[in-house]
């Protein structure tokens, strides 16, 4: 059987000040190692054993299996969306084409994205994903929910779960979404691109 867990590119500690080291340890060494052993578990000795991680997301059925497998995807495309040193501190290439086609501007990509992330009753994910026909858009996922479930690629995701953010931010959710901006890796968003 696979393990599902992603490797971190980064040290616990190399996303401070934007996630601490006890978030890091929490979020991802607690919380996602968890959603990957209830899918490993749920899933030996079915066929979807031998899936890919996107294979489960898109076939299995509401309940459990869905539920664990969309968490260790939108985890896993989080953690490694990020990085300490970036080449950039805003889209490149193609992707900032795309950027300013889709939404104007990266600073309209921003402000509309921290709405929905700050909006988003509950827990959830907002993501900035490609749909079928190359066009870039926003998709505010309840719960464990993931654009790959509907046809879309995910691109670059914000975690809105109270987990995500508030042993360093509390309950300011706001702040929490203007600091992810700091230490997105662009080179990894627009590898994304199909």
């Amino acid at each position: 059987m696979s393990n599902f867990m992603p490797q971190l590119p980064y040290a616990a500690d190399a996303l401070e000040p934007v996630i601490s080291k006890e978030t890091i340890d929490c979020h991802y060494g607690k919380h996602l190692q968890t959603y990957v052993n209830n899918l490993e578990k749920l899933i030996q000795g079915t066929p979807m054993e031998h899936q890919t991680l996107a294979e489960i997301v898109a076939v299995a059925p509401e309940g459990a299996v869905f539920n664990n497998a969309g968490q260790v995807m939108n985890h896993t495309l989080y953690f490694l969306q990020f990085t300490p040193r970036r080449a950039s501190d805003s889209p490149q290439g193609r992707l900032a084409s795309n950027i300013e086609r889709d939404f104007g501007s990266f600073d309209e990509l921003k402000r509309q994205m921290n709405s929905a992330a700050t909006t988003l009753f509950g827990s959830g994910w907002v993501w900035l994903c490609q749909n079928k026909d190359g066009k870039l858009e926003l998709m505010a996922c309840p719960n464990g929910d993931t654009p790959l479930r509907h046809g879309k690629n995910p691109l670059l995701g914000f975690d809105v779960w109270e987990h995500a953010y508030y042993l360093d931010y509390q309950n300011r959710r706001a702040d929490h979404v203007a600091a992810l901006w700091d230490i997105v890796d662009w080179e990894v968003v627009a590898d994304r691109m199909q």
